[in-house]
């Protein structure tokens, strides 16, 4: 298991992978030029796709924020391995895992990667923007700028600086999302200091597109052009931005600090009340997690998201936690989980056989793993879409066979025939599965594979079968011992099969490169149709991708998302899910782990939160606060430095 984390993609996480919560308004007058004849202009604090936007444009806060929730304090974290600097948009290097928190963009979403608002996968609301213009067909927006918006420099936020980081993306940012947006957007516009205007490609779908824009970060373009820093290339210098916190005190690979911007600009902006309540956000890195996990029994730091069920279920039983100095906490989510489990590169050979693929799947035995390595604490995940109304079951219905028969030729017969793939069953009672193992070596008989006199699988021509699975040095017990024993399944089957451990950067950039075989690892979830579906399965960007660690080229995967961004109701993106779900299934692109459906934390008693969290994210970087009486107790009983 890894560490738990908000499993709601944010627009900045990818640059606004998943625009697919976007558009409509609260009204608004035609602006003279801009709109095509007897279409309609609307004008609004804010962006949904299907019907009125949550939060009127007179709304004081989100509704699940204290908004006197006091502000002081420090939060300390962990993560491991190592960081090169703070240009976390950089294609190259480690750089903090937190970094981006400098930035803000048209719309505002949470610094840490806490979905904004963190009640609704639908809505958007201004931030450097005070109000988004559009017409009723989204052929272009309009962003009006608040004048009072300032980088942490205290210069002014221009349409010019948007324009700018708009051409920076295109020039030096991740070539997946800078292609995406080439095809999408024909041009941008500065019509004065504080409005800019994006015209979208004709013929295309207009969803996405305009949370799209309104996602990405703005810079400063004097900063760039005085520094000389490029986006693409790591950095010990944070990129001039307007957010909240800045980067403080640092020693590389072993703290970083972010404080509390005390002359940001947006404290008396709604979206802000009640959040970014710590002064300080420290994190501390450790080589490896025995070592992060003694830490903060230490009291080191103060905050940790937990994601090894071994560590659950045995780790907890020191004083502290009896104590109740530390406090623990299952937290439920609505969100579905990220697809975590080994996933094999389908560009390269033999992995590009959707038939390899399965048989070597049955090689991994998730009930023995469950009981034996996962404390019994894991679920099997089916779905892309594990527990919504969007994941496939069964053989599709009238409106899935509908939507399928639509595509054409594309569809296999048997997506009409066989029910939605669901991950085999194993004996919990042994880590290799004698069955599964006759049923794979058939499944590998069909693809040209035969076991030699030396028990070794080869095709036709002789060459073995070979699978080597990379590892990071930092990845924690129970993982590395789910992945040895897979591999000690595949050496059985007759597969030569490896591990090969290497360090967090090197681990890092062969994943960016597509220089692999297979991983432990994730995608990340999605609840809503967007554009972004292209950059996680799509063929035009999937040698490029950082979020299609499957290299998945599908024309099948292809054809579902081109029709998906077409639907004009959340009934039509519903089935249009559900398919993608069971296509995805069918193409045996990940073997999964399993799940665990709450959100772990354990933490010193020294926080507040709200009474009711909101159902999209736990946002103990958001929205929570430090509590000084709590702290000052707990210092003085000797159980924090």
């Amino acid at each position: 298991m890894t560490r738990f984390v908000d499993t709601r993609l944010t627009r900045r996480e990818a640059l606004v992978l998943f625009g697919g919560a976007a558009a409509t308004g609260l009204g608004g007058l035609p602006r003279p030029g801009f709109a095509a004849a007897h279409s309609e202009v609307i004008r609004s604090h804010g962006y949904s796709f299907y019907g009125d936007l949550q939060y009127p444009e007179d709304f004081p806060h989100f509704s699940y924020v204290n908004p006197d929730a006091p502000r002081g304090g420090e939060i300390i974290l962990s993560d491991l391995g190592t960081f090169d600097g703070f240009n976390r948009w950089a294609s190259q290097g480690r750089p903090e895992g937190l970094s981006s928190v400098v930035a803000e963009s048209m719309f505002g979403d949470g610094p840490w990667g806490t979905p904004t608002p963190a009640d609704s996968l639908t809505d958007a609301y201004g931030l450097l923007a005070e109000a988004v213009e559009y017409p009723e067909g989204k052929e272009w927006c309009v962003f009006h700028m608040r004048p009072e918006a300032r980088f942490s420099n205290g210069t002014p936020v221009t349409a010019h600086d948007a324009l700018f980081t708009h051409n920076l993306f295109l020039e030096q940012g991740i070539r997946s999302y800078a292609r995406a947006v080439k095809e999408r957007i024909a041009g941008v516009e500065v019509i004065d200091d504080h409005t800019i205007r994006f015209e979208f490609v004709d013929g295309i779908s207009r969803r996405s597109l305009i949370e799209q824009v309104g996602g990405t970060p703005v810079f400063s373009k004097a900063w760039y052009e005085e520094t000389g820093e490029r986006l693409d290339k790591p950095s010990l210098n944070s990129p001039m931005a307007s957010g909240p916190y800045v980067v403080g005190d640092y020693e590389i690979n072993r703290y970083v600090v972010y404080e509390r911007n005390p002359d940001y600009w947006g404290w008396h902006l709604p979206i802000n009340v009640g959040r970014h309540n710590f002064d300080r956000v420290r994190i501390e890195y450790f080589a490896d997690d025995s070592a992060d996990f003694e830490a903060f029994k230490a009291g080191v730091y103060t905050f940790r998201p937990e994601g090894s069920t071994k560590r659950w279920a045995t780790g907890y039983d020191f004083p502290k936690v009896e104590e109740g100095t530390v406090k623990r906490e299952e937290i439920a989510t609505s969100t579905a989980p990220q697809s975590t489990g080994i996933i094999y590169n389908t560009q390269r050979a033999p992995f590009d056989d959707k038939t390899v693929r399965q048989a070597l799947g049955l090689m991994y035995n998730f009930e023995w793993t469950r009981e034996s390595l996962q404390y019994g604490l894991t679920s099997v995940r089916e779905s892309f879409l594990q527990g919504t109304e969007m994941a496939a079951s069964g053989l599709p219905g009238a409106d899935e066979k509908a939507f399928l028969e639509a595509l054409g030729d594309v569809v296999p017969p048997a997506l009409y025939t066989e029910e939605a793939v669901v991950p085999h069953t194993s004996d919990p009672a042994s880590a290799t599965d004698r069955r599964n193992m006759r049923q794979a070596l058939r499944l590998l008989r069909e693809a040209g594979y035969e076991v030699g006199d030396d028990g070794r699988l080869r095709d036709g021509e002789g060459n073995p079968l070979e699978v080597e699975f990379l590892i990071s040095s930092a990845t924690g017990d129970t993982v590395e011992a789910l992945v040895t024993t897979y591999v000690g399944n595949l050496q059985a089957l007759g597969v030569d099969a490896r591990v090969e451990k290497i360090d967090t950067a090197q681990i890092q950039q062969r994943f960016l490169d597509k220089d692999y075989d297979v991983l432990f690892t994730r995608y990340v979830s999605f609840m809503s149709v967007g554009t972004g579906l292209k950059q996680m399965f799509g063929s035009e960007t999937a040698e490029v991708s950082s979020y299609n660690p499957a290299t998945l080229k599908s024309p099948l995967v292809d054809a579902i998302i081109e029709k998906a961004l077409d639907a004009d109701s959340r009934e039509e993106e519903v089935t249009a899910l559900k398919v993608l779900d069971r296509a995805l299934r069918w193409e045996r692109i990940v073997i999964s782990s399993g799940y665990v459906a709450e959100a772990w934390v354990a933490y010193y008693d020294l926080f507040g939160r709200p009474d009711e969290l909101p159902p999209l994210s736990v946002g103990y970087l958001d929205f929570w606060w430090y509590d000084e009486d709590k702290a000052e107790a707990l210092k003085a009983s000797g159980a924090l430095r």
